[in-house]
């Protein structure tokens, strides 16, 4: 049996799709930024008292239990979108994507484990061994928030080879589902059966009028929202069910089809989430008032220690030590041109989790203010901080990543002209009728 590479370029065809999603994701994790950043400037201005009364308005109609604050529909619904292009991109990367081949596959998704289990580990570790911590928080370092990493590398890394744009996104993908699982299961509360198995049957209805290749969005929009509010009454975190709607939507293409359902979804959706949704959670998660205790008090809590020891140290651990273990022991190597340096790299941009664990710090500490702040901060900082040290990292290969950038465009300078050349010889073959 031969030598598996891992990280090698994908084909002409899924890279496409690729760098098409990298786009949207980077585009949107400027905006993102760009909101946490007002976010934070208003709760700390004069007008700061304005922005938390924004956040705590309510609206929504109370007799369907959806009288709800402006963060809770940020939250709730709006990060349902973006857990639904979650979804989508799941879907696509186990049945054509690089999750489809198990030799490629075990790399990225056991480096998403280690990238979620240390992290975890060393919260844990932290807030059980010092005074007034708190164990409730343990999933807030398990999420890589991949549009802010990715504004990272629109910066820094610009010619960081296609390979290992696949990789830091297949991560995230994975990283995304432990995230969601790890919503579903321990930060969920008040299950109802009755409501639960309503969604259930909203998603069997989904996946019938997918079967039947049914199309009309007359159809589908009603039964998404439906599907969604069966979800938040049954006590499960209502983001769940925008990544299950999204792996129920067909991927592969029928004969005579441009494109799959997914994919169209997908064009459509994804500038939404990333343009619009993602940055409204932030604007209304990220807003955190320092006025009356600054920034360094809540920094030495063990929360905010554990969730930062996690985030900058805990992921690129996690995330190199997997893969590193992966290739040690099984029959993968990294492909040429690529490093573990490369590889550690990619491992601390794994340590910019932002939105989704904003989203599990206010689903742990929601009922205590003090350890929500401590926590959202530590989120930020961390964040900065493996962003910063990612970014040293890529600049410090800039040269090396300009001539892999050179082959690559060779690369696909060649494969399109095979393509072409093999498209004109099938066209100039006679008709056999």
């Amino acid at each position: 049996m031969g030598n598996n590479e891992i990280m090698t370029r994908p084909s002409l065809g899924q890279r496409g799709w690729l760098l098409a999603q990298l786009r949207d994701e980077t585009i949107g994790g400027a905006i993102l930024l760009f909101a946490a950043v007002v976010a934070l400037v208003w709760a700390n201005s004069p007008w700061g008292d304005s922005y938390f009364n924004m956040v705590d308005y309510k609206i929504g109609p109370a007799d369907l239990g959806l009288n709800l604050s402006l963060g809770v529909w940020a939250a709730d619904a709006l990060l349902a979108i973006f857990f639904f292009v979650v979804g989508l991109e799941l879907k696509h990367e186990l049945v054509l994507g690089s999750l489809s081949k198990p030799a490629q596959a075990v790399v990225p998704a056991a480096a998403a484990i280690g990238g979620m289990a240390i992290p975890a580990l060393f919260y844990v570790i932290v807030n059980a061994t010092l005074a007034d911590g708190s164990l409730k928080g343990w999933g807030i370092p398990m999420a890589t928030d991949i549009a802010f990493a990715l504004a990272v590398l629109a910066v820094f890394g610009r010619k960081l080879p296609v390979a290992l744009r696949a990789f830091l996104l297949t991560l995230a993908v994975v990283d995304d589902l432990g995230a969601i699982s790890v919503i579903a299961i321990f930060y969920s509360d008040k299950f109802a059966m009755v409501w639960f198995a309503a969604f259930l049957f909203s998603l069997l209805g989904y996946w019938l009028l997918q079967k039947y290749r049914i199309s009309s969005p007359i159809i589908y929009i009603p039964l998404v929202i439906l599907g969604w509010y069966f979800c938040y009454k049954s006590g499960v975190h209502a983001t769940v069910a925008g990544v299950a709607f999204g792996f129920l939507t067909r991927v592969r293409l029928d004969p005579g089809e441009k494109k799959a359902p997914a994919d169209t979804l997908i064009h459509i959706i994804h500038p939404i989430s990333a343009g619009f949704a993602i940055p409204i959670f932030a604007l209304f998660a990220a807003g955190v008032d320092l006025r009356a205790t600054g920034i360094i008090e809540p920094l030495q809590s063990p929360i905010a220690l554990g969730i930062m020891i996690g985030l900058v140290l805990g992921k690129p651990i996690g995330i190199v030590g997997m893969a590193w273990i992966m290739a040690r022991f099984t029959r993968a190597s990294l492909s040429p041109g690529i490093s573990w340096r490369d590889v550690s790299a990619v491992g601390f941009l794994g340590g910019v989790g932002f939105t989704v664990a904003l989203l599990i710090s206010e689903l742990g500490y929601a009922d205590n203010e003090l350890y929500l702040e401590n926590a959202k901060i530590a989120v930020l900082v961390a964040s900065v901080i493996a962003a910063a040290i990612a970014a040293f990292m890529l600049l410090s290969r800039s040269r090396a990543y300009a001539r892999m950038e050179e082959i690559e465009v060779a690369q696909q300078d060649r494969e399109a002209d095979l393509n072409k050349n093999l498209q004109g010889e099938g066209e100039s073959k006679p008709d056999p009728r």
